[in-house]
């Protein structure tokens, strides 16, 4: 039991002093960057699920 105790005391004490945490401009940079990046991730797999869609499709009807 005192090496869970030792455990979570450090890492509580490492959390605290340790870790350098971004500032809210950072955080919200990033954040930006990353719906910025999702969204043209998003566009681009559907432009492919559109052509791959269009395209069976026409490959299908040709018979």
């Amino acid at each position: 039991m005192e090496k869970l105790k030792n455990y979570v005391l450090e890492s509580y004490d490492e959390i605290r002093n340790k870790v350098s945490w971004p500032k809210f401009n950072e955080l919200q940079s990033s954040a930006i960057l990353v719906l910025v990046a999702s969204l043209i991730f998003a566009l681009v797999i559907g432009l492919i699920d559109f052509g791959f869609k269009n395209g069976l499709t026409w490959f299908y009807t040709l018979k």
